[in-house]
């Protein structure tokens, strides 16, 4: 699973999450940033409103939570969901001593390492939105 710190970097570059069912994350916030959550229609559902994006927890009884704003919620894309993001510029991934994502970007090739895979996808994508906000 991606690191909440690459999770942060990619959420303040501007990676945008549109939340759909085997999503998932975190809520950002110090008392609650140690719990996983995945989405799924039967206990945590995304609703939208005019107002913004809820997570609604549907008979949550380990804590007194009906739901969460969208944006105090911190998405942890899973590496399909990276790759996806990509798109045409992703090249490769091996292992060797770690995992290595090769991307290509306006015609020069580059390797991002990491322990885990879809941290190697992250900074791939870390790499690409901030290209892009240049």
């Amino acid at each position: 699973m991606i690191s909440t710190q690459l999770a942060r970097a990619l959420r303040d570059s501007g990676l945008e999450w549109r939340p759909r069912a085997g999503d998932a994350f975190r809520i950002d916030r110090v008392e609650a940033d140690e719990e996983v959550y995945i989405l799924s229609d039967m206990t945590v559902e995304a609703h939208d409103y005019g107002t913004g994006t809820v997570l609604g927890f549907n008979g949550t009884t380990e804590w007194a939570l009906d739901s969460v704003a969208l944006d105090d919620a911190l998405w942890l894309p899973q590496e399909h969901q990276l790759r996806e993001f990509l798109a045409s510029t992703f090249r490769s991934l091996t292992k060797a001593a770690g995992f290595v994502v090769t991307a290509e970007f306006e015609g020069q090739s580059y390797s991002f390492e990491s322990d885990v895979a879809a941290d190697a996808y992250a900074r791939a994508a870390l790499y690409l939105l901030d290209s892009l906000s240049v």
